[in-house]
């Protein structure tokens, strides 16, 4: 007899974890709800997850599924098998996955009154399949219970030995392997290629042609580790709080958290720590750095819950954010901030942050979008996005000129007619970004695409060797 399939839904049928996900999406939407929390859970956690249910809506479309476990279910579907979704998962979360994926014949799942976990999971479908028993569908030591008043297992994305647990209590129908998740996975996660742009705090000090002071090299690089670090910190909660926006984008649904690689709590877990690590790192560097640091926290987090929803402010936050590294490098090195390279890094880094802006616009075009998913921007915006950007970064060119016939250049350089020839290398590089862009060839953060560019790393090189023989010559 073809005995039912009861399927577990967190973890198993998708991977990732709708308590998890009911809670970053009241963080995100209703951060003031999330005070609650303590006093929900306290009540049982089926009370805390019909409150979060109640405050939370999602689109099903877009969770990470098991394709291989559906399409195998798919299957045993049209092979005449009774299909059951059972799930500790509310169960207005459970119907909607259900409804949408047109699949199921029944659902079992938690009200506000009965957690639907473990040994009561198990009580409930002995009782439902007295007559037939059934095959239950499950991915974690939880579903010991169940496996053991079952007939049979299907064991999915089981951790190190799981299936020999589950083979001791019953019989394995089926298996589904774990999905593998290395070190390449977690430098994903934290995002390490960013840490590139933290680089842009040892310009001030470049600028400033200081290359003989150890201890302010000492103090960059430490300065260095603990944005780094920050920084991450601040990718693992922009990524937390943007899960069902990156899972309805072309590329940034592959991220370990949308596409379920990585579970949510896990980087809920990493994240503090990273960012108390950081902070420790900036208080040893010196309290002005520190301030900066904090004062880069705060914008980016306004950031995170809603300035990059408004159209243009989201650029020029992020345009700030950029010049904040210089900022801070100036502090870290215990240098005078200089009224150019701040007009300057302002300017330029506008015209990136239209960079990234446009390029993401195009793409969704592309993918027949007409409003940007969580973005403030229609994709009909992005012809007048690019004239903004290649309009500022223009004008940073002109700042650079200007600054080549100031007071400062003739003090820092000996040849400081000889340094106008990096102006062609800054026109150039500014030029080249755009096309890219225009081309649809930017698909990254723009000064990451830059690092990997040969075309922009010969700029820089250029631009490099000028200053150097401007400074010697």
């Amino acid at each position: 007899m073809n005995q039912p399939l009861v399927v577990d839904l967190d973890g198993t049928l998708i991977h990732t974890d709708m308590l998890h996900e009911s809670a970053l999406k009241v963080l995100r939407e209703r951060p003031w709800a999330t005070l609650f929390i303590p006093l929900w859970l306290a009540r049982g956690k089926a009370v805390l997850k019909q409150r979060l249910a109640d405050r939370s809506r999602f689109d099903p479309a877009s969770l990470p599924y098991n394709e291989a476990l559906l399409t195998w279910l798919r299957q045993q579907k049209d092979a005449g098998r009774r299909l059951i979704l059972c799930t500790a998962s509310h169960q207005s979360i459970a119907q909607s996955i259900a409804d949408h994926l047109q699949l199921f014949d029944e659902v079992m799942a938690s009200d506000g009154e009965t957690n639907l976990s473990g040994p009561r999971k198990a009580e409930a479908l002995t009782a439902r399949f007295a007559a037939t028993g059934f095959v239950y569908v499950g991915n974690c030591d939880k579903d010991l219970a169940v496996w053991s008043v079952a007939h049979r297992a299907v064991v999915v994305n089981g951790a190190s030995g799981l299936s020999d647990r589950a083979r001791a209590v019953c019989d394995i129908e089926h298996e589904f392997p774990l999905r593998a998740s290395g070190m390449l996975t977690w430098l994903r996660v934290i995002r390490a290629h960013q840490w590139l742009k933290n680089l842009l705090l040892f310009i001030p000090l470049i600028a400033a042609h200081q290359f003989s002071d150890l201890g302010t090299w000492l103090s960059l690089v430490l300065a260095f580790c603990a944005f780094s670090l920050c920084a991450s910190a601040v990718y693992i909660t922009n990524d937390l709080l943007d899960l069902e926006s990156d899972r309805l984008h072309p590329r940034k649904r592959s991220r370990p958290f949308a596409s379920g690689l990585i579970p949510a709590w896990q980087g809920a877990v990493l994240m503090p720590f990273l960012l108390a690590s950081g902070i420790a790192l900036a208080l040893w560097v010196n309290v002005a750095f520190l301030q900066w640091l904090l004062v880069y926290l705060a914008l980016t987090c306004a950031y995170s819950f809603g300035l990059k929803r408004l159209m243009l402010v989201d650029c020029l936050t992020l345009a700030m954010l950029y010049t904040l590294r210089i900022v801070a490098g100036t502090a870290a090195a215990s240098l005078d901030l200089s009224f150019w390279l701040l007009a300057e890094s302002v300017f330029l880094f506008l015209s990136l942050a239209f960079v990234k802006r446009y390029a993401e616009l195009a793409l969704q075009a592309e993918s027949g979008a007409v409003k940007a998913h969580g973005r403030g921007y229609f994709t009909s915006d992005a012809p007048l996005i690019q004239t903004l950007g290649v309009t500022s970064g223009y004008v940073a060119v002109m700042v650079l000129a200007l600054y080549l016939n100031s007071e400062e250049v003739l003090e820092l350089y000996r040849n400081p007619t000889l340094v106008w020839a990096a102006i062609p290398f800054m026109l150039f590089w500014v030029s080249w970004m755009w096309m890219q862009a225009s081309r649809g060839n930017m698909h990254d953060d723009p000064l990451v695409f830059a690092v990997k560019d040969k075309a922009s790393l010969l700029s820089g090189l250029g631009f490099a060797v000028v200053l150097v023989i401007g400074s010697v010559a």
